[in-house]
């Protein structure tokens, strides 16, 4: 009698952040790259010489790795697949039992041959992770692009600079956007710069099963970078079953691309406030119950992952210090889910960065008004060097008190005849190198070049 199916408890039905991006992360596909890491394994010993090509043909045929659109997970009783693993621990043992079922007696020994559970499992991870990895770094870079658009169409439009909430001096509304594309910028460069290694060391992390299968340490030797080339992964330098930093640094680089865009996304939705009305988003962003309302919702959902992203990455660290002995007991299980989930959310916060800055709207007339808020005052760091040496400290101070427009009261001060106060007063003579910075000229040419255009 067939066993009741397990329930699907995610769907994402409470993670809407990662809805429709995060089908490279589904237990399908995760499953399915683990069948993929066994196969080439038999890849590996092929190309080594020591397994005949008939044996990678016939286990590649059956499980469709030959066929462009097959799906290998298609004979296996996922269900009972998940229920089994829980007796030894991980999913990989009662796959190879089930994978050995299907292949035909004369080739049934080169499945798994000579690897640990832990070689199948980080491999497939590490193959999982570069997909995803990827589709992050091309909607990271995107949003970057989209950002430094921005930041060149509103390089000069004058805006209140914020510290601690409060108004402070003048900024543009460019030089902002070119905060948030060059946080974006830096997050693609790390992403870049991560490796995706095999993992194939034995049991204990020493080869020795594959010395003996090979009868050669140089084949063995070889083995890791052969299998590493059937999967496109990078050759690993030596095993890392309890060295984790190919998980910590991949994880590192995610929260910082996710906090890149988490920066962003705060300051969309504080600014597009009613009361402030600086930028709205494009899409979306209806209220059930408020039909007046259009709500902030990439945003939103991005913030909802830069909340979560940084325990996410505490938790692989944590894992990789407590990787004991040759083997993790616990810590080596506990990444799994934990950077499925942080890459999960990677994917989703990205695509969503890139469409809210592709379709951002800037409201320029207000982010002037809100500028003049405060009656000139936000100029006050350059009226102090001009008037203080002219009437003195506690006058300056008393000139300031209050919230009415300066203007008039500095024309009553005799001291300031000379002045032009309109000029004095004006933000958009006091916003420094803003224009530069925005438009990448500042800072001896900062900026970043792209070579890749954004989505639209």
């Amino acid at each position: 009698m067939p066993s009741e199916p397990l329930p699907r408890i995610d769907l994402g039905l409470l993670s809407p952040v990662s809805v429709g991006h995060d089908a490279l992360l589904s237990d399908e596909f995760v499953l399915t790259t683990m069948i993929r890491v066994e196969c080439a394994l038999v890849a590996a010993y092929v190309a080594v010489g020591a397994a005949p090509r008939e044996a990678r043909a016939e286990i590649d045929h059956v499980f469709g790795i030959d066929e462009k659109y097959a799906s290998p997970v298609r004979a296996l009783d996922v269900d009972a697949l998940v229920r089994d693993a829980v007796a030894g621990g991980n999913p990989v043992i009662p796959l190879v039992g089930a994978l050995k079922a299907q292949v035909p007696a004369e080739h049934r020994g080169w499945i798994h041959r000579g690897a640990t559970s832990q070689d199948v499992l980080d491999t497939a991870l590490m193959v999982v992770a570069r997909r995803a990895v990827e589709q992050t770094r091309r909607s990271v870079a995107n949003a970057a692009v989209w950002a430094r658009q921005l930041a060149t169409a509103h390089a000069d439009e004058v805006a209140a600079a914020r510290t601690l909430t409060q108004h402070a001096v003048p900024t543009t509304v460019g030089a902002r956007a070119a905060t948030w594309a060059r946080g974006l910028e830096r997050a693609v460069v790390r992403l870049d710069a991560l490796v995706f290694p095999a993992q194939l060391a034995g049991a204990g992390g020493t080869l020795a099963s594959f010395v003996e299968i090979t009868g050669s340490t140089d084949a063995a030797d070889a083995l890791p970078a052969a299998f590493a080339r059937a999967l496109e992964l990078d050759a690993p330098d030596a095993p890392w079953h309890v060295t984790r930093w190919p998980v910590t640094e991949i994880g590192d680089a995610l929260v910082q691309a996710i906090d890149a865009l988490g920066k962003t996304a705060a300051d969309v939705a504080t600014l597009s406030r009613t009361e402030i009305g600086e930028v709205s988003e494009g899409v979306g962003g209806g209220s059930s119950a408020m039909p007046q309302k259009q709500n902030p919702a990439e945003a939103v959902l991005i913030r909802s992952a830069a909340l979560r992203a940084p325990q996410l990455g505490a938790t692989l660290h944590l894992a990789s210090a407590l990787a004991v002995d040759e083997r993790p007991d616990g810590a080596w299980h506990a990444e799994w889910p934990t950077l499925r989930e942080l890459l999960r959310l990677a994917v989703g916060a990205a695509a969503h960065g890139s469409s809210l800055l592709a379709h951002l709207r800037v409201d320029a007339r207000a982010a002037t008004a809100n500028a003049g808020l405060t009656g000139g005052r936000i100029v006050s760091e350059r009226l102090r060097s001009v008037l203080v040496p002219l009437i003195g400290a506690e006058r300056f101070a008393a000139l300031l008190d209050g919230d009415d427009d300066l203007a008039p009261r500095l024309r009553a001060l005799p001291e300031a005849a000379g002045l032009d106060v309109d000029a004095l007063l004006d933000p958009a003579a006091y916003v420094g190198l803003a224009p530069r910075l925005a438009r990448g000229t500042g800072h001896a040419g900062g900026g970043t070049a792209h070579d890749e255009g954004a989505d639209a």
